[in-house]
């Protein structure tokens, strides 16, 4: 027996590990909602970057992974990457002005929807009927949610704003998705994540040209346990890949939608509608489909 541990020894922790890993996003997102309307978009992106950096090159240092792992050969990989995982960033903060976290968690469930989609522009992957379903479903899924407004033209704003900003934000993502998947063949995760919090704390530290608000304690808390959070979460997510196939973590991604509801009803005093609810559960169908439905190929 050797001493490394063998790949996928320790499913049940690994995935404990993906809990507390959707957990900590869940804060986090909590914690940008918090901040939301009180200071620029720019700002939070700054503060969610930049403190992600603390637990992230620490991890990589207890690994050994530095200096090793600040170095790449693909640059032009890492900008594209980073440009649309950032812009992803700025508009999915931006949503969270306008929309509850249950809300801004059930439209992040479509960025697997537009990744299908990109695949097949991008890298040419076939898209089997079952997936064109599930996006179908999917979509009606978002269209309920706004369905109020769509029916109430006057009371139209907030919530189509924070929609919009929210299917950017999945499009976005999926744009990022294609890059990493193109960048995991040489590249390792470490590096990925380094230079795009990098990249994501140059362009919110950008953005104090336009203006920025001094936070009071209470809130300097919020947007530094964003980061704190995030970096955390992705760290965790990192742990449980290594230690536990995705396909027994596939179905703990509904979590999601639970701690945030949870949040919201918490710290928000939220409670979701019964459009937010048919919603929710249509999207979730649609979701708990995809991992039925064939696999997309070339």
């Amino acid at each position: 027996m050797t001493a490394s541990a063998a790949p996928f020894d320790r499913p049940v922790l690994g995935l404990w590990l993906r809990v507390a890993s959707i957990a900590a996003f869940a804060v986090m997102a909590l914690c940008v909602k918090l901040a939301a309307d009180h200071y620029p978009t720019g700002q939070i992106v700054f503060f969610r970057s930049a403190f992600a950096l603390l637990p992230l090159i620490l991890f990589m240092w207890l690994q050994g992974a530095l200096p090793a792992q600040l170095f790449t050969k693909r640059p032009l990989g890492h900008f594209k990457r980073c440009l649309a995982g950032c812009a992803a960033m700025f508009t999915a903060f931006a949503s969270l002005r306008y929309l509850s976290l249950a809300d801004y968690t059930l439209i992040g469930f479509l960025a697997p929807f537009a990744t299908i989609l990109l695949a097949r522009v991008c890298l040419g992957e076939h898209i089997p009927p079952a997936s064109w379903i599930c996006i179908a479903i999917g979509f009606c899924g978002v269209l309920l949610l706004v369905w109020p407004e769509l029916s109430a033209p006057q009371s139209r704003g907030g919530t189509m704003l924070g929609v919009a900003l929210g299917i950017a934000t999945a499009v976005l993502t999926a744009i990022a998705k294609i890059q990493i998947r193109r960048l995991t063949r040489t590249e390792h995760a470490g590096t990925i994540a380094l230079y795009f919090a990098v990249s994501c704390t140059l362009a919110g530290a950008a953005t104090a040209v336009f203006g920025w608000k001094y936070p009071n304690p209470i809130d300097l808390l919020f947007l530094i346990g964003s980061g704190i959070a995030g970096g955390t979460a992705h760290i965790l997510m990192t742990l449980s890949i290594q230690i536990c196939p995705l396909s027994r973590q596939a179905g703990l991604e509904y979590l999601a939608l639970g701690f945030a509801a949870l949040l919201d009803l918490l710290f928000l005093n939220i409670v979701p509608g019964a459009w937010s609810l048919a919603a929710m559960a249509l999207v979730m169908l649609a979701a708990i489909l995809s991992f039925h439905a064939p696999s997309t190929g070339r």
